[in-house]
């Protein structure tokens, strides 16, 4: 049978963080509730977006 003892990394902060796939990086902003992330993930994706349809409307039609 095995201990239950368990040793984790002391750098490696306890909590959520958002993976940035475009980046390749991780943010530094740490969340203490998955759904904190999982709101501001869903937030900067939303923002990502309307940057992008904001930048095609201003491109000139061909």
């Amino acid at each position: 049978m095995r201990s239950g003892a368990r040793f984790y990394c002391k750098t490696a902060p306890i909590g959520f963080n958002i993976y940035d796939n475009e980046e390749k990086l991780r943010l530094k902003t740490t969340y203490q509730a998955r759904e904190e992330a999982e709101a501001e993930g869903q937030r900067l994706n939303l923002e990502r977006f309307q940057n992008v349809l904001s930048d095609r409307e201003s491109m000139p039609a061909l």
